[in-house]
């Protein structure tokens, strides 16, 4: 059994500031194997946003999987945003885009989709993606196989053929978990003040072979609380809701 949690769009310069040791109790307590955060580190790529996000990931629990979103690519200084997009993240953060982490039970790919050319939006080449099946193909069948993206893209579906079994993203501020093959399930905003339509959430899961269970944390009073959980089981024709 292997539990990961999974952060996504903390936006550092634009965080509700009593959220943060809220989120790092409740993440000790549930006690990762791994934590996920797929993306959008800051608000504007600024220095002083990317060393507040470092300051925050290094009292939150170890190993650590982190890729970057769109907004940790400048977007005022063009000269930087064209020429060297990702040159603070790799400073503050993880000098490695494309990062993985693999054990005994669970394999995950990280893949950066952020893109100087476009602000919102997001893109993953040829390249990144034949790396991907490299590292995952090759691994044995009996490994959960999870891929993490900021963005949650449809090219991704081409890595079914690795067998992937679970896609998690961020971007849209949005809870949300389907399950056409892979599952594919997407957070909310951890701490930002952007929450939108939900409060700040994450999600933990808990993974045990052909079995997967999604908690969903949300703020309320003061405290991130768990919510609804749902389970998955593995079948021949790919994950299917479970009891």
């Amino acid at each position: 059994m292997r539990t990961l949690a999974h952060l996504s769009d903390l936006h550092f310069g634009r965080i509700e500031r009593g959220v943060l040791d809220a989120l790092r109790s409740r993440l000790w307590q549930v006690k990762p194997d791994l934590v996920v955060v797929s993306g959008d580190l800051t608000q504007r790529a600024r220095a002083r946003q990317f060393r507040a996000a470092r300051a925050f990931l290094d009292t939150l629990p170890k190993p650590q999987l982190v890729v970057p979103g769109n907004h940790d690519v400048p977007l005022y200084n063009v000269l930087a945003r064209f020429l060297a997009p990702l040159a603070g993240y790799r400073r503050y953060v993880a000098d490695e885009v494309d990062p993985s982490f693999v054990d005994d039970e669970i394999a995950v790919v990280g893949i950066n989709t952020a893109r100087s050319f476009t602000w919102k939006g997001g893109g993953v080449s040829e390249a990144q993606l034949a790396r991907a099946e490299e590292k995952l193909c090759r691994l044995d069948a009996g490994v959960v196989k999870i891929v993490v993206t900021h963005h949650p893209l449809p090219q991704l579906a081409r890595l079914a053929r690795c067998g992937v079994d679970v896609q998690v993203a961020g971007h849209l501020h949005a809870t949300s978990i389907g399950a056409p093959s892979a599952l594919v399930v997407q957070a909310g905003t951890a701490t930002s003040s952007r929450t939108r339509a939900e409060p700040n959430s994450f999600n933990v899961l808990r993974i045990g072979g052909a079995r997967i269970e999604i908690e969903h944390y949300a703020l309320r009073g003061g405290d991130f609380q768990r919510g609804e959980t749902r389970a998955f089981q593995r079948q021949e024709r790919g994950w299917r809701a479970a009891a």
